[in-house]
């Protein structure tokens, strides 16, 4: 019996990864109904992280008092898988973009105080491990924010304490941290969908900060406040890691965990497929069926399913892509995937391709018209 083993990043806005899978499968079936078919959910890091480990592994979602991005309080979810031993936490669920309305952007304010919430939440639960995936913000704070709920204090060079994020970033001297470390005893990592510094040209704010609501004049103001606390960090810590790949992740947030918490950020993808046990997974299978919302440049270039493709050519499976879209570009046409298929007739408003029962309908003909070929 032929194996096909289906792992989907979620199509933003329409389907999440398991709903796009299980509509693949379903068309699939329609064809091939003897079909062995296995469903792995993943993420790169960024939102559905939790969801998609939970699925796959088993577990349950979980749910946390915290601060959004603008110190609203909410409730926020996280996974927790191996009977209780192990947190997975998309910091998006307590300080990310859709917690707050487009006109409520603002990087000069917005916090990752929630996320180090979460942290503390899981540790109080008992978790011995915390996953973190780090994306989809709505921060631009280098994880001030987070350290603060952790229980680091920045002092400006009066010694007086600063707490809001862009008067932290510009006047900080010096950095106190807490007397007891309130993550003792838990192994933490960091899960990142991006290789950005944390400042500069390629940096976090100028790639992300607009998106986050920054201006061109906020964008310069908000990466030279980065500089100055990155060399009040190097200082303290006799260590620069502002260049550090992922230094940038999250508006600074992976740069955080790396100087001050000491956890270095992790390939979102390969950190996911391993927590998933993938290549045991889908060692045997005839087909590998990876995609996303829209597969373009930034697919082969480290988003997850370039990461699914090198596993099943370590594992030498065929390995073919599905996107709701395709911008065709010479990294596509130059790539390993035996085929790349897009959901979307050419003929289809991408307002009613982004409906869900629309979009579910186009990945059934899809995976019909694979399993016929």
């Amino acid at each position: 019996m032929k194996k096909i083993v289906v792992a989907f990043d979620s199509f933003k806005g329409s389907l999440s990864s398991v709903t796009a899978a299980e509509a693949f499968v379903s068309g699939y079936r329609e064809v091939c109904p003897d079909i062995e078919s296995c469903i792995v959910a993943i993420s790169d890091g960024g939102e559905g992280m939790a969801e998609a480990v939970v699925y796959t592994l088993g577990g349950d979602m979980v749910t946390a008092k915290v601060h959004d991005p603008l110190h609203r309080e909410i409730t926020a979810c996280y996974g927790v898988i191996d009977n209780g031993a192990t947190a997975v936490i998309s910091m998006a669920s307590a300080s990310g973009l859709t917690l707050i309305g487009c006109c409520e952007r603002n990087p000069l304010i917005t916090s990752t105080f929630g996320t180090g919430e979460l942290l503390l939440d899981a540790k109080q639960r008992g978790c011995r491990e915390i996953v973190v995936g780090l994306g989809g913000s709505a921060t631009n704070d280098g994880g001030v924010g987070m350290l603060r709920a952790l229980g680091y204090r920045f002092l400006d060079d009066k010694g007086c304490e600063l707490t809001e994020t862009i008067d932290l970033l510009e006047r900080v001297e010096s950095i106190v941290a807490p007397n007891h470390n309130p993550l003792e005893g838990v192994e933490l990592r960091v899960a990142v969908d991006v290789t950005s510094p944390l400042c500069g040209e390629h940096g976090a704010t100028m790639v992300y900060g607009r998106q986050k609501g920054a201006s061109d004049d906020v964008m310069v103001r908000l990466d030279n406040a980065l500089m100055n606390y990155a060399s009040v960090v190097a200082r303290q810590c006799g260590t620069d890691l502002s260049s550090l790949p992922g230094a940038g992740a999250a508006g600074g947030l992976g740069f955080a965990f790396a100087a001050l918490l000491g956890v270095m950020p992790q390939s979102g993808i390969e950190l996911m497929l391993s927590i998933a046990n993938f290549d045991n997974i889908a060692c045997d299978a005839s087909l590998i069926v990876t995609g996303e919302g829209c597969i373009d440049r930034q697919t082969v270039m480290g988003k997850a399913p370039a990461g699914v493709l090198r596993h099943a050519m370590k594992l030498g499976v065929r390995c073919i892509a599905v996107g709701g879209g395709i911008e065709w570009c010479d990294e596509l046409r130059s790539s390993n995937f035996d085929a790349i298929y897009a959901i979307t007739p050419a003929d289809m408003s991408l307002e009613e391709a982004m409906r869900p029962d629309v979009a579910k309908a186009n990945m059934r003909a899809v995976a019909k018209k694979i399993a016929m070929q």
